[in-house]
């Protein structure tokens, strides 16, 4: 998600898409918070591990 949301935000700066801007900020924000939650140990959606 993390990868996803910096190659939107790319592509929204390059292509002067705002939208893509947007939905890439939001990706990269989601994603950071998952990440920090899963690096802590704690279960995210009901999960401990996703294999």
């Amino acid at each position: 998600m993390l990868i996803l949301g910096l190659i939107l935000l790319i592509l929204g700066f390059v292509l002067s898409i705002p939208i893509l801007w947007t939905i890439g900020v939001v990706l990269l924000v989601v994603g950071a918070v998952l990440f920090l939650l899963g690096s802590t140990g704690r279960a995210v959606g009901g999960r401990r591990h996703w294999f």
